[in-house]
């Protein structure tokens, strides 16, 4: 059995013949880290090698004393005796699948990824390979993504109401590409300013300065107390629920945008008035046509619903296998 170009090891995922580690959940002398979520970008290592377009993020990150190389997109550089390029992941900015050759073997570890488009991001490569490490974070097949535009359509519909009924309109989602997709998204439709709390500010500005056009924005905190935001959009991470900065706004409207929001039962455990299904992860059919499109014929998934997944695979005569990992899901 010729073995895999990529392995599991207690430090994460792990090319022995170039001597990396593949977003390593402990530090390493070598990391290739494919984005910025916590889970996948951890400091420590004694170096780090990423996308360019991510870089602002990653100093935030791991902090400015890092040393970090950075790559063009579709750039080779070496490992010994393995060729290394990383190829857009379509998952926040930045984001990157890496890709490793030996010998004429390829494999591809995606990180996480989406093939919706995304103002923020460079779209995700289908890349040809013999291997490929998946996430499954949505491995289910009750997962399947409405269109952006219906869903930012219901979410404008959403703000509109609470402006004529003089209701502040909270969105919660996550600080890291979610936040700035939706002001990307909106920004295609409206002109209106948007709200942040103090967590969203320094991510959200990172996007600026990569040239990412988003809807004009305005901390919180820089707002008089006494003022009521009735009618305005706020952006808060979901952590801020049920905290006290929950409580200048009177009469609010909450929702919360994530993928796990496609099921009604998991809006209604959180708590929000409203979900809105915005996902920068592959739903069901995308993780299925992407292992199709790279025609690998060993297929392993990592965190997520991976049994479900890997059992349809098999079925398909796809050697496939879950991997038990520390990486996670910022969703």
């Amino acid at each position: 059995m010729i073995p895999h170009l990529i392995v599991l090891t207690p430090e994460g995922l792990y090319c022995p013949a170039g001597d990396f580690h593949i977003d390593p959940w402990r530090p390493v002398a070598r990391a290739v880290i494919t984005h910025g979520h916590s889970d996948h970008a951890r400091s420590g290592s004694t170096e780090y090698h990423a996308a360019a377009a991510g870089i602002g993020i990653l100093t935030h990150r791991l902090g400015a004393e890092s040393t970090i190389h950075t790559h063009a997109y579709g750039e080779v550089f070496r490992f010994g005796p393995v060729q290394v390029s990383l190829h857009p992941a379509g998952h926040i900015l930045g984001s990157a699948q890496v890709r490793v050759e030996l010998d004429g073997r390829v494999w591809v570890a995606s990180g996480d990824y989406k093939r919706e488009a995304d103002p923020t991001c460079a779209p995700f490569e289908v890349l040809r390979c013999d291997g490929f490490i998946t996430e499954a974070t949505f491995g289910l097949p009750c997962y399947r993504w409405p269109s952006m535009d219906e869903t930012i359509s219901d979410l404008l519909a959403w703000w509109d109401r609470c402006a004529r009924e003089k209701s502040p309109a909270i969105l919660c989602c996550y600080a890291l590409g979610k936040a700035q997709r939706l002001l990307a998204e909106l920004k295609l439709r409206v002109d209106r300013p948007v709200y942040l709390h103090g967590a969203m500010h320094t991510l959200v500005e990172r996007y600026r300065e990569a040239g990412v056009d988003m809807l004009p924005t305005v901390l919180v905190s820089e707002s008089p107390r006494a003022r009521d935001f009735a009618g305005e959009l706020i952006l808060a991470p979901p952590s801020a629920t049920g905290s006290p900065w929950m409580r200048r706004f009177a009469s609010a409207s909450t929702a919360f945008a994530s993928g796990w929001m496609l099921l009604r039962g998991n809006r209604r455990r959180r708590g929000y008035d409203r979900g809105f299904p915005v996902s920068d992860h592959a739903d069901w059919p995308a993780l299925i046509d992407t292992i199709r499109a790279t025609g690998a014929s060993t297929v392993l998934a990592t965190h997520g619903n991976t049994d479900a997944l890997v059992a349809w695979l098999r079925e398909g005569g796809i050697a496939a296998e879950a991997l038990r990992t520390e990486l996670g899901s910022e969703e």
